[in-house]
């Protein structure tokens, strides 16, 4: 049997629930979300290694409908965000329309009937079957395997991505790297039964993950490789206890709570003055995170391995007291030259040395210029979103893209921050989706697909305001792709961002009013 919605969301990180939660608020009460996970929570449910926090203040890393008076630190550590997350899925009564363990195989526009037609599985066969198949997540699946788990049909009018930029795994390719005969895991899939005690573990990748969990194994582990492609900037991290006092202060006068958060708010703004107005502002910094290596690092050969040669800001600048010091340890290396290949239960760098490990933890981070794995969504003429974005992805607004009807992205490209809190960014992409989903449901459109002209123009004038900024100085970073364009950041303060997406420009879009038609007849979502 076919399900129907009028609103199909993926996803239960941030921008799902908080689109879910304006949809209720507004009096739309037809959609689902899909969850492929068995709890909700996004990224805060499926990162859950050692030492996983947000790197950005707590009390700003919250909906404004919604602040939160009992996070017990500046920087909240997982399980409190995932637990805040819990409780607005309850609060705002959304648990009746999601769907857990729900894996969007595919979701194709059928110009018949409007709408689209989305194809789920369970998730847990779904992940069995990839397992047995040697499969990682974003691989295209056969569609053709008989083996492959059940897929159910639903129907729904919209379809709005809640899936975060930082969803799908990133692997290094490395020769020999599923012959590895010890136990390997990325980060975002941490095995918590394995014991680093005694062990000889290689960590591959020194970004903002590996920032935090490589403290926490250098504590138990024997010997620990640290394999290191760039070092990042990394500056000291302003944390502590929010005391008892304060959060009781906070609960019962909530105009205090919110006046600490714009503080941190206009604190952070500042910021893109250095980003995006005069990177040589951003020298004050270098020279605080230059101080941050030599106070925390004895040996010099050490300082040298750490220290990034290029300018800072070009990619993500990451905080930690804790890295460095757990860097500068007798039983850990941190390893500069590059590994040729896998061998059994060694790692060989470029220069045929072979070290010999138990484990091995990818700290690669996530494909985010493919936020939206290939294969996933079809729009007019079954044209798959990647191939749309064959020179980097992009979107109007951030949200909709030229080809695709009746689809919104939250956290879509070039929404992504280098200063501050994305919720704020989720925030203002959803009164953008749902102004337009209240223009439709008024003037009675069925469709609404952004013009050609108007998103070629709006991502134009992006790249031309990216030109300008540190992070095009020439630094390799996942902001930018293989041709050297950013799809990732947002190029100025985040309440002009704000002002853009305040009302649905309809006169961008090409709006239409159509019949209904019959279900049925529509391809297949893989060809």
């Amino acid at each position: 049997m076919t399900q129907t919605a009028q609103i199909a969301i993926i996803g239960t990180g941030f921008s799902g629930l908080g689109m879910a939660i304006k949809l209720k608020e507004a009096g739309f009460n037809n959609f689902v979300i899909l969850e492929q996970s068995d709890d909700i929570g996004g990224t805060w449910h499926e990162n859950h290694y050692p030492g996983c926090a947000c790197d950005v203040q707590s009390a700003l890393y919250s909906f404004s409908f919604e602040q939160n008076p009992n996070w017990t630190r500046m920087f909240a550590p997982q399980p409190e965000i995932k637990a805040y997350l819990r409780h607005c899925a309850e609060k705002y009564g959304l648990l009746e329309h999601i769907q857990l363990n729900t894996h969007v195989a595919g979701a194709r526009w059928n110009d018949k009937t409007g709408a689209w037609a989305i194809e789920t599985c369970d998730s847990p066969k779904l992940w069995a079957y990839m397992e047995a198949n040697n499969l990682k997540p974003g691989d295209v699946l056969d569609r053709s395997d008989k083996t492959l788990p059940r897929f159910r049909k639903l129907h729904a009018e919209v379809l709005v991505s809640g899936m975060g930029g930082l969803s799908t795994p990133a692997y290094p390719d490395i020769k020999g790297m599923d012959t590895f005969t010890g136990t390997s895991f990325h980060s975002q899939s941490w095995d918590h039964d394995y014991d680093f005690r005694g062990k000889r573990v290689a960590v591959i990748g020194t970004g903002a993950s590996a920032i935090q969990f490589v403290p926490e194994i250098a504590k138990d582990a024997a010997h620990l490789d640290l394999y290191q492609r760039t070092p990042p900037w990394i500056m000291p991290k302003p944390d502590r206890e929010i005391r008892p006092l304060e959060r009781m202060m906070f609960k019962k006068v909530p105009q205090t709570l919110n006046a600490f958060r714009q503080s941190i708010y206009w604190m952070l703004e500042a910021r893109v003055l250095g980003f995006v107005g005069n990177p040589r502002i951003l020298k004050i910094g270098e020279l605080q995170a230059r101080r941050h290596i030599r106070s925390q690092i004895k040996d010099k050969e050490l300082r040298k391995k750490v220290t990034p040669d290029f300018h800072f800001g070009c990619k993500r600048v990451l905080i930690s007291n804790n890295y460095y010091p757990a860097l500068d340890q007798d039983h850990v290396d941190v390893l500069t030259d590059g590994i040729r290949e896998v061998k059994g239960n060694t790692i060989v760098d470029t220069n045929g040395t072979e070290r010999q490990v138990d484990c091995i933890v990818y700290g690669t981070g996530f494909k985010a210029q493919e936020p939206i794995p290939r294969g996933m969504i079809y729009g007019r003429g079954g044209q798959d979103l990647l191939d749309a974005w064959r020179e980097g992805a992009e979107a109007y607004k951030g949200t909709t893209v030229a080809g695709f009807p009746n689809f919104f992205m939250l956290m879509g490209p070039n929404t992504g921050l280098g200063h501050s809190s994305m919720v704020y960014m989720i925030e203002s992409q959803v009164q953008y989706v749902l102004d337009a989903l209240k223009k439709m449901q008024h003037r009675g459109w069925k469709t609404v697909e952004v013009k050609e002209d108007a998103f070629s123009q709006y991502n134009a004038s992006i790249h031309a305001k990216l030109g300008d900024s540190v992070w095009q100085t020439g630094c390799k970073s996942w902001y930018v792709n293989e041709n050297g364009k950013n799809t990732t950041l947002w190029p100025g303060f985040t309440w002009q961002f704000r002002q853009q997406t305040k009302r649905f420009d309809a006169e961008q879009y090409v709006c239409e009013a159509t019949e209904v038609m019959e279900q049925g007849g529509e391809p297949a979502l893989v060809g």
